[in-house]
């Protein structure tokens, strides 16, 4: 048996690997020394790394020896200094000479709220401010409080919110109405010229439902509308809107879709033009029209009418003649009076239609006037108030007598009807010379001296709806028999035969007032030349305020103005005014206001401007009745009155006659 020798190697390992297994392990120190530097180098990789300047600091309490222990390279970089020269500075040197001061307090608030963000403006080594927004964190470092500050630099942010708020800014300088509704139809944004068309402010309109804020709740425009832009993308017409005040209002609406970058709708801009006073014009226009188609076609039909009338008006006299038994004759005269009845309205309708040509002579109407009220207070009820005020040295006017007679009784009649409880009818007669002011005020108005005949009553006023449909022919409010729906369109044509023109204002519930110019007599007046022109009262360089919410009224009466030398200014409403005067109030001098305007009405102006300045002088304007009784409510707020359409020589003389008033 062979014994183990224990002397022999119990392996037979090759040389180069027991080397390898002899050579001596790493100890933990140096493990820990070998991950520190990666660590380090990792750090310092991601701290590097980045758009964003990095500050870190220890906080001390006092600030001067708070200095910076670490900073990146974008740092370094963004405010041109070394690494060495920031780490020798503190957090508040860097900071804008203007935000400088603010630095204690936002680290006090750091402290307590361990996070704060801020925007702030860093200064360069060349002295160039850097927008920065900072976001800055409070944590423990090495058993110590340390803040590392994160700052982002912000110039694109803010050049980019510079010029949103310059495009908002000349969004807000537009003439036209701007918003912009969601797919929801809520509004996210509403510029100036939207807040002067419907008196909503920014603030109330945004994250408003658009129908609820500007359409009436029967109307199915906003709908169809809505239906046609999801579909085509892009969509116009005119729309019937509502302000806050209640006023209505038509617009010529543009709509475009706006989608995003996906290509997703997301938006709806609405682009709103004020076309009502427009709407207006064009209203008179089609009226006129219309009126004459229907003055030519009431002629020829007429012309037909008399042509049948007077062979059956003749054949009954002869009838009548030849039949002797009462019942025949009484059968004769019933028809010999509906014939003269009815030949009776072909006249009428001619008078409507081309004016009854009837011979014009020279006419003091004071002596036709005086008849008219001698039968007023013969046949109208005794609950009727009769009043007459005629000038003295009224102008003369050529015309037919019995016509005049007849636009007076008509005028007269109606007033009655439209005071079945009794009220007050007044005629007021005046010399009126009607300026280049007043005729761009009226459509129907022409240049040149007139005598103004007023018919006034207190009576139901006429519907707004109706207004322009009184002077047609056969129209009438009145019950079946009571009627013919001739009498106005008799005026009408008779009024424009002598060369005249009409006015009709009216209120629902407080009456109405129609005004009867007739051209007077070119042997009656001298017409005015321009020595009589320059005689008008001026000014002496006075700042007058106007507001009025139609553009045509704004426009003639600065250019009156500032032909007879005054400055002046102008608002479309009266919260504008308001803002005009709180500005310039040491300047302005007077105030010219409407007393019906959307937003802030004339009364409402009156008030705010007294609150401003209790001495300020205000004349008030308007071509509504019941504005008389706002007046009273307004007791001594106001230092004249212009009743619209006014004339240069009114203008100026009411100013003249404020302005010299102590």
């Amino acid at each position: 048996m062979k014994k183990r020798n224990f002397n022999r190697p119990a392996s037979t390992t090759p040389p180069e690997a027991a080397k390898k297994i002899q050579k001596k392990p790493r100890t933990k120190p140096k493990v820990a020394e070998e991950n520190l530097s990666e660590s380090e180098t990792k750090y310092r990789l991601l701290f590097n790394s980045g758009n964003d300047a990095i500050f870190v600091f220890h906080p001390e309490k006092e600030m001067e020896k708070t200095f910076f222990i670490e900073v990146n390279d974008v740092a370094c970089r963004k405010l041109g200094y070394t690494r060495e020269e920031l780490l020798k500075m503190t957090p508040g040197s860097i900071c804008d000479q203007s935000q400088q001061h603010l630095f204690p307090e936002r680290l006090k608030k750091l402290l307590t709220d361990k996070h704060i963000l801020y925007e702030d403006e860093l200064s360069t080594k060349t002295g160039t401010a850097i927008p920065v927004e900072i976001s800055a964190h409070l944590f423990e470092f090495n058993r110590k409080a340390t803040v590392m500050a994160i700052a982002r630099d912000i110039t694109s942010r803010r050049r980019a919110e510079s010029q949103l708020r310059d495009q908002a800014a000349l969004l807000d300088k537009a003439q036209d109405a701007i918003l912009v509704c969601d797919l929801n139809n809520y509004i996210i944004y509403w510029n100036k010229s939207a807040e002067r068309l419907y008196g909503w402010k920014t603030q109330e309109a945004i994250g408003t439902n658009v129908f609820d804020l500007l359409f009436r709740n029967n109307s199915n425009q906003f709908g169809s509308s809505r239906r046609a832009i999801l579909n085509r993308g892009e969509w116009q017409g005119e729309l019937h809107q509502v302000t806050r005040e209640g006023k209505d209002v038509i617009v010529e609406s543009r709509w475009t879709l706006v989608h995003d970058h996906q290509g997703e709708a997301k938006s709806i801009l609405m682009v709103n033009t004020d076309i009502t006073e427009k709407k207006r014009i064009e209203n008179q226009f089609l009226q006129a029209q219309r009126m004459e188609s229907i003055g030519a076609l009431a002629g020829g039909i007429a012309h037909d009418l008399n042509n049948i009338l007077a062979p059956m008006l003749t054949a009954v006299q002869i009838l009548q003649l030849r039949m002797k038994d009462k019942k025949s004759l009484h059968i004769l005269e019933t028809i010999e009076k509906n014939v003269k009845r009815g030949a009776e309205m072909v006249k009428q309708i001619l008078a409507f239609a081309r004016g009854v040509e009837g011979e014009r002579i020279p006419l003091q109407l004071d002596h036709l006037l005086h008849e008219v009220q001698s039968i007023l207070h013969e046949t109208f009820p005794k609950s009727i108030e009769i009043e007459m005020d005629v000038a003295p040295c009224l102008w003369t006017v050529s015309g037919d007598a019995t016509q005049l007679q007849q636009v007076l009784l008509n005028l007269c009649v109606n007033a009655r009807d439209a005071m079945p409880d009794g009220g007050k009818l007044s005629i007021k007669v005046s010399n009126k010379f009607v300026d280049e002011n007043y005729a761009r005020m009226h459509l129907s108005a022409s240049v040149g001296h007139f005598v103004l005949i007023s018919v006034t009553d207190t009576g139901v006023g006429i519907p707004p709806e109706i207004k322009n449909k009184i002077f047609e022919p056969f129209f009438t409010t009145k019950e079946v028999g009571k009627g013919t729906g001739l009498g106005l369109s008799t005026v009408v044509g008779i009024v424009n035969s002598h060369g005249g023109f009409l006015n009709v204002v009216s209120t629902p519930g407080e009456g109405s007032r129609f005004e009867v110019y007739l051209p007077a007599s070119e042997d009656a007046v001298t017409v005015e030349n321009s020595s009589k022109q320059d005689s008008l009262p001026r000014g002496d360089g006075e700042l007058i305020l106007v507001v009025d919410d139609e553009i045509s009224v704004l426009d003639i009466t600065r250019e009156t103005l500032l032909t007879y030398g005054y400055r002046v200014m102008v608002a479309k409403d009266g919260a504008e005014a308001i803002g005009l005067f709180a500005a310039h109030r040491s300047e302005i001098k007077v105030v010219i206001t409407d007393m019906i305007m959307p937003i802030m009405d004339g009364a409402a102006t009156v008030r705010a401007l007294r609150t401003i300045d209790r001495d300020i002088k205000i004349i008030v304007s308007s071509g509504f009745l019941d504005d008389s009784r706002k007046l009273l409510q307004l007791q001594n707020g106001v230092d004249g009155f212009l009743q619209k359409p006014y004339t240069a020589r009114k203008l100026l003389s009411i100013l003249h006659e404020v302005l010299n008033t102590s």
